[in-house]
């Protein structure tokens, strides 16, 4: 005979509950995962690229300064 502790009958609550609420969920369709992960991964691109290119642009700005100050003080 087995008897059910006060943990268990915890557990066996919390599960139930857990269960309940996954019921309510409103999970998103197969199209519209793809469209959400296409858009996230092509944005990751263009903000990469953009950054890449403020990044070349700062770097110019201060090698140009760097060449500048070097011939005006030798």
């Amino acid at each position: 005979m087995t008897t059910i502790t006060t943990r268990e009958k915890k557990k066996l609550s919390f599960l139930r509950e857990v269960q309940n609420e996954l019921k309510k969920v409103t999970w998103t369709t197969k199209g519209e995962l793809l469209l959400c992960t296409k858009a996230v991964v092509i944005a990751t691109f263009v903000f990469g690229f953009a950054i890449y290119l403020v990044d070349l642009a700062i770097r110019g700005v201060f090698t140009a300064a760097g060449s500048f100050v070097q011939m005006i003080f030798g």
